[in-house]
């Protein structure tokens, strides 16, 4: 039988091919066919080297390279000799820049911060250690610390081959934040910044600057009372809060007899009818905080960093009374946590698009368990807004607002079992939680 003829499949379409490309050969990608094609051309070593270099140039480099051209042109067009003389003196300027730049400079940079983690205007260094790696004598070369947003510049000296030198550099700690240190940028060009060739060293660390805070009263006094925790509506057999006395039931704990109320009652009716005692049960100490971060909240920036403090503050006299802590400073949820990370929280603080009902709710549902939630927030807040961010918790929650406005007399206010402060300065803190804080 003669065989069958195989019936063309039609080839896959190529978005942006050909109908010579489907009936041919598979087409390869676009990448393949570049870099095919660039083979094909032989670049000079010296011409890449060039082309690298340019990247060096600084803006100041570019003008004085198009004033020498500009020059060149105006001085032929012209035949002005000193036009020609200027174009020759710009592009020896530019000639000597690039003979400062070249060589290979061989370093081993190490970085160290040394605290990390620091309050804000506390003292943090950062350690360099800068090691010549190369055969020949290094000349003095500057280096540039990042650190956020600034540079720090200074010179390494001369260092012979194989040996060391230690700069320490002290950093900005007056505000507070998360800076990145690093990495180490050796510098080399001319001295009027025609040419400037950076090459990175190290790696990258973090600094965290803390808010200041101030030391508060231990949790067994003024507005934060809880010594053992908040008693709930739950009826329980065995427990601190004392709620009641009944009658005595089969499987009650005779431990729990009072036997005063018994006596009376049997003395009075002539039944021997044992009285139990009723309790209510209560939940361990657990500080909610809630940071506004709300930018509508606060007139000012200094207004929300006086939030920030007194959220900072409290917080640490949890940490330091072993306290359960949660957290909410968006875009941040902590619950239950403690240590760096409960302080860390406050050192990326930033204005956000959440209101603090949000962070509530997400808290109170994170943490059920929260028996004493603050609230902390600008005297911009809409006051409808931090009730409902109060009522966020579930009930039997105590409740602490405390607004801040720079400048503001102390001021408390109590209704509905919720706690109002208004807070000044920092420190007012202190007064302001103390049973007598109010004036």
């Amino acid at each position: 039988m003669p065989a069958e003829a195989a019936t063309p499949q039609p080839s896959p379409r190529v978005r942006g091919g050909s109908a010579r490309r489907d009936r041919g050969r598979p087409a390869r990608p676009r990448a393949a066919r570049w870099a095919s094609s660039t083979r094909r051309i032989a670049v000079p070593a010296w011409l890449k080297g060039a082309l690298g270099a340019l990247w060096f140039v600084s803006p100041l480099g570019w003008a004085v390279a198009a004033l020498a051209v500009a020059c060149a042109i105006v001085g032929t067009a012209l035949d002005w000799t000193e036009f020609g003389y200027a174009a020759a003196f710009f592009t020896i300027l530019l000639a000597l820049s690039c003979l400062l730049t070249f060589g290979r400079t061989r370093l081993e940079v190490r970085l160290r911060v040394h605290p990390t983690r620091v309050t804000s205007g506390e003292v943090a260094v950062a350690e360099v250690r800068v090691r010549n790696l190369g055969k020949a004598p290094l000349f003095p070369v500057p280096l540039e610390l990042p650190c956020g947003d600034t540079s720090i510049r200074f010179l390494v000296p001369a260092l012979p081959p194989d040996q060391d030198h230690d700069e320490l550099v002290v950093l900005p700690t007056d505000r507070r934040g998360v800076y990145e240190i690093g990495p180490v940028t050796t510098l080399r060009g001319d001295p009027l910044g025609l040419i400037r060739r950076a090459m990175t060293w190290g790696e990258r660390s973090a600094l965290f600057v803390y808010p200041k805070i101030v030391g508060l009263r231990g949790f067994t006094t003024g507005v934060l009372r809880d010594l053992d925790g908040q008693a709930t509506a739950d009826v329980s057999q065995s427990d601190l809060a004392f709620h009641a006395i009944r009658e005595y039931a089969p499987g009650d704990d005779f431990r729990h007899i009072h036997w005063a109320t018994t006596a009376k009652r049997s003395s009075a009716s002539g039944a021997a009818d044992l009285m139990v005692r009723q309790f209510l049960d209560t939940r361990r100490t657990h500080i909610g905080v809630v940071l506004d971060t709300h930018e509508e909240s606060y007139d000012t920036a200094d207004e929300f960093e006086l939030a920030v403090q007194i959220a900072a503050s409290i917080s640490s006299r949890a940490i330091t009374d072993a306290i359960d802590l949660s957290q909410a400073c968006w875009p941040h949820l902590l619950p239950a946590t403690g240590g760096q990370r409960a302080r860390d929280i406050y050192a990326r603080a930033e204005w956000g698009p959440a209101s603090p009902m949000a962070g509530a709710t997400a808290l109170a549902r994170a943490a059920p368990n929260i028996s004493v939630a603050v609230i902390v927030t600008g005297s911009a807040a809409d006051a409808d807004v931090i009730t409902r961010t109060a009522a966020a918790f579930p009930a039997g929650t105590a409740s602490i607002t405390v607004r801040t406005k720079p400048g503001v007399h102390l001021q408390r206010q109590r209704a509905a079992g919720r706690i109002l402060l208004w807070v000044g300065s920092l420190a007012d803190l202190p007064r302001a939680l103390t049973s007598g804080g109010a004036p």
